[in-house]
């Protein structure tokens, strides 16, 4: 079975050798003998390919003409057994014109590129000269699209160059009106300009004669001045005459009045004598309150969290934290996904949850506050076997609830004046509970603080 094989690449050779091109094959002939070339690849097993192109076996044939186009058609050129392979494939697909082109009369109506394609690859006799013409036929009809698009092009110039005109024309007009119009407006600022000045003429003449109106008027203001000074010298010094009268009748009254002050001291001694005596009787305490002390407000030396601020340290100062869980009774509710996420978010799910919770209780019985870290149930696949770690209360969301939302009730379920401390870097989380009276804290601190103890 290989005899005849062997034949067909001897007659191959010998008309390669008969025949060649001394020239490129035109682009649009490459391309096509690629593009046929890796249709036909497919039907051929690994084995009866090249090497070289073995690896683009199973690609597609879009994706072999992409990548490996240039090997393709150095194959077909200095492969003679691919080559009969591939003409072989291409008998098969489309035997009429392989046919036609073997007889040497292809069909007039064939696309001249796809005769010169099947020229080259079943290389009968005459082949050079059919890829030669296919490739003038190529040219020829690429110089026609050219002169075409060149018409076509040439007409959409000339169209753009009558509507240029068309504006032009129609914008010269335009200029010409707006220029009459921009005379007759500059004569009417002229007549204005003429009546401007005749009126600012007479106002510097009205101006003149209001000035000597005002020097007559100062100086009668002048005179004015002068008489009204003398009269207010006349009446302080009566005014004096008056407040000497009056601390003298002042004196009258209080010598009058003090026999009657004597009387009403001794009747408001002895209201309070009675006063004290019953008192006495009824055994009265001693008043503990006052209406000052129903009001709720931070009494000096009492400190909250919101007051740790003014101490002037970082957000990201461990010592911050210290600050605020060395207050009595604080509560510290901690964001436990938003914590490991920022710290170690490479660690599976559950070893985020130990090691965090391992710190917190580190931290709890270091501080003695109340530690709660909430985690969010909508990352659990199954119920979690967890045993919360001492002095660290370990709680999930419930289905529909998310973690932040459960913080925030948290946080309502403490009452006004606990101080209560929030983890959590995300914005809304921080914002929301601090309306409620919490202090917000990010999870850089936390983790920060939680390194030392490590």
């Amino acid at each position: 079975m290989e005899q005849p094989a062997h034949g067909g690449e001897s007659a191959g050779a010998a008309g390669d050798a008969a025949e060649t091109l001394d020239h490129p094959l035109p682009e649009g002939v490459r391309r096509r003998v690629v593009a046929l070339v890796a249709d036909a690849f497919g039907g051929l097993t690994v084995a009866e390919l090249p090497a070289p192109l073995r690896q683009y076996a199973r690609f597609t044939p879009s994706r072999r003409a992409k990548f490996a186009g240039t090997a393709m058609a150095a194959a077909l050129e200095s492969d003679p057994l691919f080559r009969q392979r591939i003409g072989e494939r291409f008998k098969q697909g489309r035997p009429e014109l392989a046919g036609a082109v073997e007889g040497g009369a292809p069909p007039a109506a064939a696309d001249p590129v796809d005769v010169a394609a099947a020229a080259y690859v079943l290389r009968p006799p005459g082949w050079v000269k059919l890829v030669a013409a296919a490739g003038e036929e190529a040219l020829r009809a690429d110089a026609e699209r050219a002169d075409e698009a060149g018409r076509r092009e040439l007409e959409r110039l000339r169209e753009e160059l009558a509507a240029a005109r068309d504006r032009s024309r129609g914008e010269t007009e335009q200029l010409r009106h707006d220029l009459d119009a921009a005379r007759k407006e500059a004569e009417s600022l002229y007549r204005k300009l003429r009546s401007a000045q005749s009126d600012v003429k007479r106002g510097e003449a009205a101006l003149r004669k209001a000035r000597g109106e005002i020097e007559a008027v100062r100086a009668e203001a002048a005179a004015q001045v002068s008489a009204a000074e003398s009269e207010s010298r006349r009446l302080k010094a009566r005014l004096g005459e008056v407040e000497a009268a009056l601390e003298a009748s002042r004196r009258s009254a209080r010598e009058g009045r003090s026999v009657e002050d004597m009387r009403l001291r001794l009747l408001l001694d002895t209201v309070l004598d009675a006063a004290q005596g019953l008192r006495r009787e009824l055994a009265l305490p001693p008043v503990s309150t006052h209406p000052a002390d129903t009001v709720d407000a931070v009494e000096p030396g009492r400190m909250s969290p919101k007051d740790i601020a003014a101490r002037a340290l970082s957000e990201t100062d461990p010592a911050l934290l210290d600050q605020l869980l060395s207050l009595p009774q604080t509560h510290l509710v901690v964001d436990g996904y938003n914590v490991t996420k920022t710290g170690y978010p490479t660690m599976p799910l559950e070893k985020q949850r130990l090691r965090l919770l391992g710190g917190l209780s580190a931290l709890a019985a270091r501080s003695g506050a109340e530690v709660t870290c909430v985690f969010d149930g909508a990352e659990l696949a199954a119920p979690v076997l967890l045993a919360p770690p001492r002095g660290v209360r370990v709680l999930f969301s419930k289905p529909g609830v998310t973690a932040d939302e459960l913080i925030r009730q948290l946080v309502r379920a403490e009452p006004p004046g606990r101080p209560v401390v929030v983890v959590s870097t995300d914005r809304e989380v921080a914002d929301g509970v601090a309306k409620a009276g919490a202090r917000p804290v990010a999870s850089a601190l936390l983790l920060k603080r939680l390194s030392r103890l490590s």
